[in-house]
């Protein structure tokens, strides 16, 4: 049950919502749009960014946070390591083990490659884990990757590299039978036919899930892919550079042993960067729906070697994260909600925005709605909108939320909070890197034998995801990384392994007149302790 102060709004939004539940609001001009947008989305503050000084990205503009981390010493330097004599030798090198990492580790190991996965928490610790929503791809008949194809790259701003697009939506449904082959248990009829939903920006139903634990489900499957093709792994190591060779080829990366701080060197044909995205940096000081390892390292790693960012000004914020009660502050609130019917209201009980526009729209309408039209819910820290999700009920019958999004009801239910009886309060919370490294079609970035996949990328995506999209980039691109990495390193023959560009990059920090104590890449969020202050060159 929610408190006393809660109940008079709440009051408003029950006396409304049969009206709200048969409505159906109006969709915004392509112009109401793009004003909303530069007037309230995160993105559009140019106070929160600055532009790059140094690297290959100098003179374009990144987030406060991550243009630190950028420009931030290294934190091993020649001579830290023994480069001629490495702890591990291998063919394929994927940093990260999440669903981009595995899924590259899978066909790298299909395509006949020696492959090793490090990754800095456990297998799985991963945003992939965090997906709730689904996975979309045009495998049902009145709908095409054509028409995939034009929501996304629409719903990105049309900013996507098309080419990356056409990959995405052409590869999607051979990988949903490829993901149900190795054993997802999707939601389907009771003749086997996916069950298949619409999300914000879609033009058609085309999100197949898992319930809403959708990416644990694709996660693990791929997980007991990866070991039971015995395919080596060491957890809790975190990549802390990446090693070229004196060709200025990637050839490996330096880790540490996150509970020793052991360096650990691994040689490498060559490198997979899937670390995922960067809600943990806390940009602009928003909540997160990220996994606790979530801190941009893939973008640092890969812009001191020298491989070029493309759209790092650009993040995600989901316009639904739990913003009552405080324990689950920032969590996701899936999509999905939305998407089986429930809409937004303000502290009156009226509906301010369509449910199921785009995620920047929706998450710039709740920043309106509870700034300068002074119609948000104050919750104690920070004022928030009711997301009324008994409408689900209301309109598709009793039973439908325990059903299809049993893990929105169950994190609720702990709390105190029937969301079958009571709405939500929500706020956008930060969940999404769109930009990042940039790729071509095999996956490599600028970086001769630097692969990247998944949420580590830019390109993909534009300047706004579509839900479903991000699992449907792990898994495409993904594959695709794994696969061109294991053909390519039947040619490749490394030369002397050096850290030569570290110190380069050390001197361009000198040169640009940078004033900064800070190492990265990140590793962990300092909420307890701070690994981030630079005192010489040595490990921290």
């Amino acid at each position: 049950m929610y408190p006393e102060k809660f109940q008079e709004s709440i009051r408003k939004v029950e006396a409304r919502r049969k009206e709200n539940a048969a409505m159906e609001p109006v969709r915004m001009t392509a112009d109401e749009k793009d004003a909303l947008l530069k007037a309230y989305h995160p993105d559009y503050r140019e106070d929160q960014f600055e532009q790059l000084k140094i690297g290959v990205n100098a003179g374009d503009k990144a987030p406060h946070e991550l243009a630190d981390m950028l420009q931030a010493h290294a934190r091993v330097h020649e001579g830290d390591v023994d480069l001629e004599h490495p702890d591990y030798e291998t063919d394929v090198l994927i940093i990260g083990g999440g669903g981009a990492g595995c899924s590259a580790a899978i066909e790298a190991d299909e395509a006949g490659a020696k492959v090793m996965i490090c990754t800095k928490l456990r297998p799985g610790d991963a945003n992939t884990m965090m997906a709730e929503g689904g996975i979309q791809a045009a495998d049902k008949e009145g709908d095409s990757p054509m028409q995939h194809f034009l929501d996304a790259y629409g719903g990105g701003h049309f900013a996507a590299k098309k080419e990356l697009v056409a990959k995405l939506v052409t590869e999607a449904p051979e990988d949903i039978r490829w993901l149900n082959h190795l054993g997802v248990e999707f939601d389907k009829t009771d003749d086997g036919t996916m069950i298949t939903t619409h999300g914000g920006g879609t033009s058609r139903k085309r999100m197949h899930a898992c319930r809403d634990y959708t990416g644990m489900e694709i996660m693990r499957t791929l997980r007991d892919e990866v070991l039971n093709r015995k395919i080596p792994i060491l957890d809790f190591t975190a990549a802390v550079e990446i090693i070229k060779d004196e060709e200025g080829k990637a050839a490996g990366a330096v880790f540490i042993n996150m509970e020793t701080d052991e360096l650990i060197v691994v040689r490498a044909k060559a490198v997979i960067l899937a670390t995922g995205g960067a809600g943990r940096m806390h940009y602009q000081g928003f909540p997160t729906s990220n996994h606790y390892g979530a801190t941009a390292d893939g973008l640092v790693l890969g812009y001191r070697a020298g491989a070029k960012l493309l759209y790092e000004d650009t993040l995600q914020y989901h316009p639904t994260g739990a913003a009552y009660p405080e324990q689950i502050f920032g969590a996701l609130v899936t999509e999905k909600v939305r998407s089986l019917g429930a809409k937004l209201v303000n502290c009156d009980g009226e509906v301010f925005v369509h449910p199921l526009e785009t995620r920047d729209v929706e998450a710039a309408a709740i920043i309106r709605e509870t700034g300068d039209r002074g119609k948000g819910v104050d919750t104690g820290h920070g004022k928030a909108v009711w997301l009324d999700s008994p409408m689900i009920d209301l309109i598709n019958g009793e039973g439908t939320i325990e059903a299809r999004i049993p893990a929105m009801y169950r994190m609720f239910e702990k709390r105190g909070i029937d969301m079958r009886k009571e709405p939500i309060l929500v706020y956008p919370t930060l969940h999404y890197q769109n930009g990042g490294l940039e790729i071509n079609t095999d996956c490599m970035t600028t970086v001769e034998n630097l692969y990247a996949a998944g949420e580590v990328t830019g390109g993909v995506h534009g300047r706004n995801r579509l839900m479903g999209n991000s699992l449907l980039d792990v898994i495409v691109f993904g594959r695709d990384a794994g696969r061109a990495a294991g053909q390519k390193v039947k040619e490749v023959k490394n030369g002397k392994l050096t850290l030569a560009h570290v110190t380069a990059f050390e001197e361009s920090i000198k040169e640009a007149g940078i004033s900064t104590q800070k190492v990265s890449p990140k590793l962990l969020p300092n909420y307890l302790r701070d690994r981030n202050v630079y005192d010489g060159p040595k490990i921290q």
